[in-house]
Parts: structure tokens; C-alpha cells; sequence
């Protein structure tokens, strides 16, 4: 999921983050720090690991399912640290601050393995629970 292994960075925890690229059709953020290190994000890793309390629980955070086929509709800017991402199923709490991507950054291999192995003992999964057919 990565476009470079978490062990290459560790700058972007300072860095500002200069770039931010979403791809409608594959559904993907480009985060390209100050110091040029790029990442990518699935929309469903970016909602599933929502810094929202509402996800984030208070304490042991949520488990979200059913993500598969989200989609960012709407990417805020907030201040010179943080953008709002608004989703296709109307989430839209928590902010991504630049200290937090770079965080999923470095754990984004490991989140998602966890992540899959609690769906997996939770018997859910990450399918949509309707489906849509998008028409253009």
C-alpha cells in the first residue's frame, strides 16, 4: 500500500506535507511531503483510520467495516497543518493533520494487517453492504 517502506521515513514528522493528489478512479491520496517522500492512501485505509473520536473510540478505537468502495468526496484545506477529507458516506469528523499522515505513513503496512486480521475475528469484511453501480 505504500509507496516506500516505513523504515526509509522518518523526516515527515516535522515535514510539512506540499502535495496532495486524489485519484477519483482508483481512488487513491498522493501525500508528498517537504522532504519530497511521497506516500499513497486508499480512500478505505484513510476512512477506516479516521482520527475521528467517532472512530477512534474512547479508547479502544472502532472497528469500521464495509469501506471497500468509499470514495473522497471532498478534500478541505484546514489552516497550514491539517485537511478535513469528506467521504461518500458522509463522514466527515476528524482532522488529518500532517503529524497524523506521517504517522500512517510509517505504519501503514502494519495498520493494515491489523486491521484485516480484527475484521477477520470480528467475522465483517471490508465489502460494501449495498451495492452501487456508478453510471457516467
Amino acid at each position: 500500500m505504500t509507496a516506500q517502506t516505513s523504515a526509509s521515513f522518518t523526516a515527515a514528522k516535522t515535514s510539512l506535507v506540499s502535495v496532495l493528489h486524489y485519484h477519483r478512479l482508483s481512488k487513491v491520496l498522493d501525500v508528498q511531503f517537504s522532504d519530497e517522500q511521497r506516500f499513497s492512501f486508499s480512500a478505505e485505509f484513510l476512512r477506516v483510520f479516521s482520527p475521528s473520536a467517532e472512530v477512534r473510540g474512547h479508547g479502544k478505537p472502532q472497528l469500521v467495516s464495509h469501506k471497500k468502495d468509499v470514495a473522497i468526496h471532498q478534500i478541505v484545506p484546514v489552516g497550514l497543518y491539517a485537511v478535513k477529507l469528506v467521504f461518500d458516506d458522509a463522514h466527515q469528523t476528524g482532522l488529518y493533520s500532517w503529524a497524523y499522515l506521517a504517522k500512517l505513513a510509517t505504519e501503514q503496512d502494519e495498520l493494515w494487517k491489523d486491521y484485516l486480521l480484527r475484521l477477520k475475528q470480528a467475522n465483517s469484511n471490508r465489502d460494501s453492504q449495498l451495492s452501487i453501480k456508478q453510471v457516467f
